[in-house]
């Protein structure tokens, strides 16, 4: 019996049932977000290749943090979820999993998450915890901040200062600034992505941007986040010293951008699915592979 045979019953899944459930609950496939980002980090910071050890473990690292945080977004935002229509059909409100299981799968992150730190370097397990903190202090900004969507960003912007960690053991301002060009980008679609909660925050007394101040001024903040996150990548790309290949990819991050603002209107948001899911996975992808290409160009050059 699948997932979603299981939704539609009500009924809770058992075994292999309740992982997938759990995998669903986490929308886990939506690690390509930072992923890709993270090993942007990992490449600049080994001017190249790195070992398959930095590359495993910064892989499992990052599985680990993401399914942590969004396991304990779902445990904190269980009853919220709840309310919301959008999200009632969500695994814990429907009772698919209990706050007992999706605690455990979060412990169980946790600890991998940490092996994974102590196996990249020390300097990674020292700031374990605070990204902990930030991956889960994020998830109750919304009950006192419009700025949540900044927090949401700052958490996930992590994951290319983290890599860069992992392979150098210390922390360089080119890191930051990609981890900044992520803040932004992932702040600015939250942005679109919160306008489909505006009335349902409103009652409920959370914040957003789009709560706060309409959905159309919403746009337009989601068009300066992303606007400040070409401006970042503009800038790694000169701190870096990066070449032809890394511009183009800059270049259609930016096409990509315009294209994903085009699709949501103030009146019309049916297609921001697409430009949520699709449109910003593409982008996470054509940077990384600009770097990479352009890594690897000036490698073959050098020979």
């Amino acid at each position: 019996m699948g997932v979603a045979t299981h939704a539609a019953a009500g009924t809770r899944p058992s075994g292999l049932g309740k992982l997938r459930t759990f995998l669903e609950a986490i929308k886990f496939e939506h690690t390509i977000f930072a992923l890709p980002f993270a090993y942007t980090g990992m490449l600049l910071a080994a001017g190249g290749a790195p070992t398959l050890a930095q590359f495993i473990w910064i892989t499992v690292a990052m599985a680990g943090a993401r399914t942590l945080a969004m396991a304990l977004n779902r445990l904190i935002d269980r009853e919220i979820d709840a309310r919301n229509p959008r999200t009632a059909t969500r695994a814990l409100p429907r009772r698919l999993l209990t706050a007992g299981e999706m605690t455990a799968y979060a412990l169980v992150a946790g600890l991998v998450l940490a092996v994974a730190a102590w196996q990249l370097n020390p300097l990674c397990l020292v700031l374990m915890p605070g990204a902990v903190v930030a991956l889960t202090g994020y998830s109750y900004t919304k009950r006192f901040t419009w700025l949540c969507h900044l927090a949401l960003g700052f958490s996930i912007g992590l994951a290319p200062i983290g890599a860069w960690t992992a392979i150098t053991a210390t922390v360089d301002p080119i890191s930051l600034i990609l981890g900044g060009a992520v803040m932004t980008w992932i702040a600015g679609f939250d942005v679109l992505y919160a306008c489909q909660d505006v009335e349902f925050d409103r009652t409920s007394g959370l914040h957003s941007i789009p709560a706060r101040f309409g959905i159309a001024a919403a746009l337009r903040w989601s068009r300066a986040l992303h606007a400040l996150t070409i401006g970042a990548f503009v800038a790694l790309g000169l701190a870096a010293a990066l070449g032809p290949v890394y511009w183009l990819g800059v270049a259609v991050a930016l096409a990509l951008i315009v294209y994903e603002h085009s699709l949501v209107k103030a009146d019309d948001l049916s297609r921001l699915d697409v430009a949520f899911f699709n449109v910003n996975g593409y982008i996470a992808i054509v940077l990384f592979l600009a770097t990479a290409g352009d890594l690897a160009l000036r490698w073959w050059l050098g020979q």
